[in-house]
């Protein structure tokens, strides 16, 4: 360990294998809190190698609890986090409205570490119980059309580090790793990135995989789609790039979005107001439109239809009340 240490303080960095074991070794509880406290530093000094990440995944999936969930066509909608904006919980409202459309959603989350309020605080605050059980999961998919994956009861190392990662309150590499992590493996990923060059190793990522994905990236440094700036998104069919005026097309062509606009919540009370009231459909043109936006792209990558289709999908799905009621019908099972 002392010896892995010195070599990335070195500005050296690990092979597939050794980040593969990194990570191992820390499972088994062989790397004491300071030693974690550096590692996870090191990667807010300088961007993970696509090398290390893959070496870190492969580690995280092998460690982790194990369910099938392949048979339904699903969607994940999830960001890295770290971007310091204090946004509300934009991608998991917009996996609500999806379900609203009657398409299958396998969200995975977790609590905040360098964020105010995670996906997990806002399911826990409305009294949603967390679960590994494939079967509770599967049943939630079939009546409902969404499940919810809480990281660390899948991921039994993201408990053991907690603390370090809430006592640091920056964001480290598991912030990076999060996203590919989703131990239910949907077919189809909106996955938000909060920088390029992370943008373009999970591109490199992907292409060797069989996922049907899209790799968002908002140039002004948000981890989704905020309508605030261009993005750029990388498909299988490769590196697109969307202006704000070709976003505003897909649905309200005259809004102008003030970042302020899209502020989460001084506390998790608040944002969980903020999630209800938008999902009851009492949010702002600001809010709604950035969460149909999203729920869009989402919505892309499981049909055919163009994008000014899906959004009306999406809007419909969030007007109607479906999306609020997909919510409901998932407390009560």
């Amino acid at each position: 360990m002392k010896k892995i240490l010195k070599n990335l303080f070195l500005e050296k960095t690990l092979t597939k294998q050794e980040a593969k074991n990194l990570l191992i070794e820390l499972s088994k509880g062989k790397i004491n809190k300071t030693q974690a406290v550096a590692i996870t530093t090191i990667y807010n000094m300088r961007s993970p190698t696509l090398e290390e990440i893959i070496g870190f995944k492969q580690a995280m999936m092998e460690l982790s609890i194990k369910i099938n969930l392949t048979e339904f066509n699903a969607v994940d909608i999830v960001g890295t986090g770290g971007d310091g904006k204090n946004t509300f919980n934009i991608s998991t409202l917009a996996c609500f409205i999806v379900a609203g459309t009657g398409e299958k959603v396998i969200k995975h989350g977790s609590f905040s570490s360098s964020s105010l309020t995670g996906s997990s605080n806002i399911l826990k605050g409305l009294g949603y119980h967390f679960t590994n059980k494939e079967e509770n999961l599967k049943n939630q998919l079939d009546k409902v059309g969404i499940c919810y994956l809480h990281a660390p009861v899948f991921h039994p190392i993201l408990s053991s580090i907690s603390e370090v990662r809430k006592e640091l309150g920056v964001k480290t590499i598991f912030n990076t790793l999060g996203p590919l992590l989703n131990p239910g493996k949907p077919k189809n990923q909106l996955l938000g990135v909060n920088n390029l060059e992370l943008a373009r190793i999970y591109y490199y990522m992907y292409q060797n995989t069989n996922n049907n994905y899209a790799i968002i990236h908002s140039l002004d440094g948000y981890d989704e789609i905020t309508l605030t700036s261009d993005i750029k998104c990388y498909t299988p069919k490769g590196e697109q790039f969307f202006s704000v005026e070709k976003l505003k097309k897909i649905g309200s062509k005259k809004i102008k979005v003030n970042p302020n606009e899209l502020k989460g919540g001084k506390n998790i009370e608040e944002n969980i107001r903020i999630f209800i009231s938008i999902l009851s459909g009492e949010g702002t043109l600001a809010q709604n439109e950035v969460v149909l936006t999203n729920a869009t792209f989402a919505l892309s990558l499981l049909n055919q239809d163009s994008f000014e289709n899906n959004y009306d999908k999406a809007k419909h799905s969030l007007k109607s009340g479906q999306a609020k009621n997909i919510l409901i019908q998932l407390l009560d099972l």
